[in-house]
C-alpha cells in the first residue's frame, strides 16, 4: 500500500465537480508543502450539514433497480465505499464525489415529517418505500441523529411497507420496531456483504461493520422472522468476484432467504476515484483489475445502458452470473423473499384504523 494512502477513507482525493465552472483544487505540490511544514491542508474530520428539502420520497425510474420509491435521510456517506454509485449525486449539492462525499454529510432532520405528509396524502397508494436507495440510512450519522428510527415509527404508525438497505449493524438497534412491522409483513431488510476477507473489507469499505458483525446481523434478523436479502454487490473482477460462491453459502447459512448482485461499473467521477484508489492500495494488480472491469463493459469502466449496465457483458461477467446460478441452486433452493403487505395502509391513513 502506498505511503500516500489516507487511512480511514475510501476516496483518496476530491475530484472536480462537473457542475461548477470555478472551483478550488488541492494541488499535489501544495499538499506536499503542507506535509513538510507540518501543517494541515484540510481537515479529515466529518462535518454534518443540515439541509431542508421540500420532499423526501423519490420515484425511481431505473428498470435496473428493484424498487419503485426510495428516501434518503442523509446525503453523502461516511462508510467510504470507494465504488459507491451514489458518490456522483454529491455533485448536485456543490461538493466533490471524492472525499467530500465521505466528510460532508447532509442531514435531513425533517425527513419523518415529510414522509408522514407523503403517505397521508389522499392520492397516495401504498407501495414499498426503500430506506435508502442512495446512501446508507444506518451510517454513523444515524447514531447521532436517529432520523431513520423516527421514519420507521412513521411507517409503523400508518402500516406502510418499507424496505431497508444497509451494511451497518446499527439496524439491530431498531429490532423492536422491525419486529412489530414484520408482524404485519411490512418490512424486508437487504444487508450488503461484499467479501469474507477483513483485509479486503477494510480497504474497500473502510468505515463499515466487520464481516462477522454483518453475518451476525443477518442471523439475528432472520431468527426474529424478518426476511433478509443479502446484497453481494458489487462483484469486482480481481478483488471479490472469486468469493461469490462462499459468500452465498455464508449468507444462506446465517439465514438470508435470497441474494442479489451487480457487476461493478465506475460511472462519472467514480472511475477516476477508483483508478487513483487502486493504484495506491493494490499497485501490483491495479492495471489487471481495471482491464477486467473494462472487459465487462465493452472496453470502458462504465456502461450507462439500462438492462446491461448492472449486469455487464463479456466472458468475465458471464462467469459471474453462471456462478450466481449455481449458488442459488445450491444454497437457496426452496428459499424466496416474500412480498410486503400493501393492503393495510389505506385503513391507517389517519394514523388509526378506520372503521367500516
Amino acid at each position: 500500500m502506498s505511503e500516500e494512502f489516507l487511512k480511514g477513507r475510501g476516496a483518496q482525493k476530491n475530484t472536480s465537480n462537473r457542475f461548477l465552472k470555478h472551483q478550488f483544487e488541492m494541488r499535489d505540490d501544495f499538499l506536499e508543502f503542507c506535509r513538510l511544514e507540518g501543517e494541515e491542508a484540510e481537515s479529515n474530520k466529518t462535518k454534518y450539514i443540515p439541509i431542508f428539502p421540500k420532499t423526501i420520497v423519490n420515484k425511481v425510474d431505473s428498470p435496473d433497480v428493484g424498487m419503485s420509491y426510495s428516501m434518503n435521510p442523509y446525503q453523502g456517506c461516511e462508510h467510504g465505499c470507494v465504488y459507491c454509485y451514489a458518490r456522483n449525486s454529491h455533485e448536485y449539492w456543490g461538493y466533490s464525489a471524492g472525499l467530500d462525499f465521505e466528510r460532508r454529510i447532509l442531514v435531513k432532520k425533517s425527513a419523518p415529517e415529510l414522509l408522514e405528509a407523503k403517505i397521508k396524502h389522499k392520492k397516495w397508494k401504498a407501495e414499498t418505500i426503500v430506506l435508502s436507495g442512495n446512501t446508507d440510512c444506518y451510517q454513523p450519522a444515524e447514531q447521532k441523529f436517529g432520523i431513520t428510527r423516527k421514519c420507521l415509527e412513521v411507517f409503523l404508525k400508518y402500516r406502510h411497507p418499507v424496505g431497508i438497505i444497509t451494511k451497518n449493524v446499527l439496524v439491530l438497534r431498531d429490532l423492536d420496531i422491525l419486529k412489530e412491522l414484520n408482524r404485519h409483513q411490512l418490512v424486508g431488510v437487504n444487508v450488503s456483504v461484499t467479501s469474507l476477507s477483513e483485509k479486503t473489507r477494510r480497504t474497500l469499505e473502510p468505515r463499515t461493520a466487520s464481516i462477522k458483525k454483518r453475518l451476525n446481523t443477518i442471523q439475528v434478523l432472520s431468527e426474529n422472522g424478518i426476511p433478509v436479502n443479502a446484497m453481494l454487490a458489487p462483484m469486482i473482477p480481481g478483488i471479490n468476484s472469486h468469493e461469490l460462491l462462499p459468500l452465498a453459502k455464508a449468507v444462506s447459512n446465517h439465514g438470508a432467504v435470497s441474494f442479489g448482485l451487480t457487476v461493478v461499473r465506475l460511472n462519472g467521477a467514480i472511475g477516476r476515484l477508483f483508478a487513483d484508489w487502486i493504484k495506491k492500495t493494490m499497485p501490483d494488480r491495479a492495471e489487471k483489475v481495471l482491464h477486467q472491469i473494462q472487459d465487462c463493459h465493452g472496453g470502458t469502466v462504465n456502461d450507462s445502458r439500462f438492462g446491461t449496465r448492472s449486469k455487464g457483458e463479456g466472458k468475465i461477467a458471464e462467469q459471474i452470473h453462471e456462478m450466481a446460478q449455481i449458488a442459488r441452486k445450491r444454497y437457496f433452493k426452496d428459499k424466496s423473499f416474500p412480498p410486503l403487505n400493501t393492503t393495510l395502509h389505506e385503513q391507517y391513513k389517519d394514523g388509526q384504523v378506520k372503521l367500516f
